[in-house]
């Protein structure tokens, strides 16, 4: 089947491919050998953190500094 990419460069599915996918509220989205192709994904918070912090460049010790500090500003205050 074909479907057009609209000027905003969105897609729109055809129903029996959501009806596949089951209720996946998103996708993982990968290219290989020229395909786009996207698999159901189950984002959990965690994940979402996970992510944010790696486009952050942030690693687990600058999140650990990042609390210690708040823990002292909360029991000086």
């Amino acid at each position: 089947m074909r479907i057009r990419i609209d000027s905003r460069n969105r897609i729109s599915l055809p129903e029996t491919a959501l009806d596949a996918i089951g209720s996946a509220k998103s996708v993982d989205v990968r290219v290989e050998g020229g395909r786009i192709i996207l698999t159901p994904a189950t984002l959990q918070p965690a994940d979402a953190v996970r992510s944010r912090l790696a486009e952050l460049n942030l690693t687990e010790q600058d999140v650990a500094d990042a609390i210690a500090v708040a823990r002292k500003k909360v029991g000086t205050e």
